[in-house]
């Protein structure tokens, strides 16, 4: 398992299919990465660079990332991205 350190949030992209106006599927490959993912873990916060962070975020968590933050890693032959707690653009309820 993998355990995040300090402000990292390891989180996993939530693959959606979109569907346009006409009724035509677009594959994963023909739109923009999506933004939404969910929380996998959670680091335990703590100082971070001389300052206290306090994580906001939970496990399961749906969050909106920012598009190009984070780290991709594969692990155990999943895909998953760590991030900064504050590349977190907002929960997603």
């Amino acid at each position: 398992m993998l355990k995040p350190l300090a402000d990292r949030v390891i989180i996993k992209m939530i693959e959606s299919e979109e569907t346009t106006k006409s009724g035509i599927i677009l594959a994963g490959n023909s739109k923009e990465k999506p933004q939404i993912a969910e929380v996998i873990a959670v680091g335990p916060g703590g100082e971070v660079d001389g300052k206290e962070v306090k994580m906001y975020i939970q496990k399961g968590d749906k969050v909106v990332v920012n598009k190009y933050a984070g780290t991709e890693i594969k692990y155990e032959g999943e895909e998953y991205i760590i991030v900064k707690q504050s590349d977190i653009l907002a929960i997603a309820e």
